[in-house]
């Protein structure tokens, strides 16, 4: 990972998204001390199941009409 101060980061920010576009890091300093890092996005696949989602269980059937006794609860 390529240390950049504040001021280069902002000047050369296109020369430098294009690097990280072909995946390389870099560590963005305010007076030596690191504040941010720049690194390739990761997309997800649409048809991965999210890590915490997908613990969840529904116990019913969600489209499962109401019962008379259910709606006066809601009323």
């Amino acid at each position: 990972m390529q240390t950049l101060n504040i001021h280069e980061a902002k000047t050369k920010l296109s020369s430098v998204l294009a690097q990280v576009e072909k995946g390389k890091s870099f560590l963005i300093c305010k007076n030596g001390n690191p504040i941010a890092e720049l690194i390739p996005h990761k997309s997800r696949k649409r048809t991965q199941l999210h890590p915490v989602m997908s613990k969840i269980l529904v116990n019913y059937d969600p489209t499962e009409e109401l019962t008379k006794e259910e709606w006066g609860q809601i009323e």
